[in-house]
C-alpha cells in the first residue's frame, strides 16, 4: 500500500498528487490518502468514477483509499 500524505493541502492539490501516483503504480494497487480538506470527501470518489479507479471508502476520519483498476491499452484492445 502506498501512503499519499495530502494534509493541509486544499484541493484541487490532493486529487492531483493522487492521479499522479496512480499513473505510476501498478494495476491492483492500494493508494491510501492522507486529506483534512473536507472537499476530498466528495472530490476522490468522484476522480475515481471519472477516471476508472475503485474507490475503496474512507476507514478513518481525513483517509480515503483507492484501488488502481486495470488500465486497457491500444495493443490489448480487441
Amino acid at each position: 500500500m502506498i501512503e499519499l500524505n495530502c494534509l493541509g493541502q486544499r484541493c484541487p492539490l490532493p486529487v492531483i498528487a493522487l492521479a499522479k501516483v496512480m499513473a505510476d503504480a501498478p494495476a491492483g494497487e492500494t493508494v491510501r490518502v492522507l486529506a483534512d480538506d473536507p472537499a476530498a470527501a466528495a472530490d476522490i470518489p468522484a476522480w475515481c468514477r471519472m477516471r476508472g479507479q475503485e474507490y475503496l471508502g474512507s476507514p478513518a476520519t481525513n483517509t480515503y483509499e483507492v484501488r488502481k483498476g486495470l488500465t486497457v491499452t491500444a495493443a490489448s484492445s480487441p
